[in-house]
């Protein structure tokens, strides 16, 4: 178990690294490729494969190790990482997280031990020479690689760097319908503060990311017919509030 979630993390880093880099993200993220624009969107592009859905809802973008655990090919390993995640978040919202964390490793020590000292007695028994039960684990590198550590690094500051320039775009208002949009997003962002706490959306998401995959797996037909049409009335509305207000239009000047 210790080594198949060491290799999930593993493979989830992998799959953001080739996420950031991949040619497909200005298309995902709908950006046209005209040079000004494609300046912009290198500077955004990392922000696109996390909060782009076709990032995620699109299996070529994905790992096959991280498709196979959201999709379910494997149940067998898709419900221990989705329920054990599920425990623990649902356990932060009862008690803290020093609590969760020391009854949590409190449990797993006991298990351990009490294991080691069963498979002694059944070698003292048995006069076998079966050595550590955890022999197999104890001599797993579970070390961070200097590569590795320096890729996640530069992958953080490239999305911290690119959510600072696109929060200061917002904020000061480059684009009069961006902004306004970004504002109507904080609106909702209140209302949901109010419904839920921040656990409980960090549940809703762990939950949504293991089964909206999947259902729009087996509906994609019918969900992308819908979602094109609703694209396509919010494309209209853009660009008749874009021509009905000049201060919206980025590098244009109002006469």
């Amino acid at each position: 178990m210790a080594e198949d979630l060491q290799k999930v993390a593993n493979e989830i880093v992998d799959n953001v690294l080739d996420g950031a880099e991949s040619e497909l993200v200005p298309a995902v993220c709908n950006v046209k490729s005209s040079p000004t624009k494609m300046e912009g969107a290198s500077k955004r592009s990392l922000v696109c494969v996390m909060f782009c859905p076709n990032a995620w809802f699109n299996r070529l973008n994905m790992n096959p190790k991280v498709e196979c655990l959201i999709y379910w090919r494997d149940p067998k390993k898709s419900v221990p990482v989705f329920g054990g995640v599920l425990l623990v978040l649902l356990a932060l919202t009862y008690v803290s997280l020093i609590s969760v964390v020391a009854y949590a490793s409190l449990l797993a020590l006991t298990g351990t031990v009490a294991f080691r000292i069963y498979k002694n007695i059944i070698q003292a028994v048995q006069k076998t020479g079966d050595g550590h039960p955890f022999k197999e684990y104890l001599d797993m590198d579970v070390s961070l690689s200097p590569q590795k550590a320096q890729e996640v690094s530069q992958i953080a500051v490239a999305h911290i760097n690119a959510a600072i320039s696109e929060l200061r775009r917002l904020f000061l208002v480059e684009d009069l319908v961006d902004s306004f949009k970004f504002g109507v997003f904080l609106w909702v962002l209140t209302y949901l503060g109010s419904w839920f706490n921040g656990m409980t959306l960090v549940i809703i998401a762990w939950v949504t990311l293991f089964t909206l995959p999947k259902v729009y797996e087996a509906n994609q037909v019918q969900i992308d017919t819908n979602l094109e049409i609703v694209r396509i009335k919010i494309a209209e509305i853009t660009t008749k509030v874009k021509a009905a207000i000049p201060i919206g239009k980025k590098g244009e000047k109002v006469e």
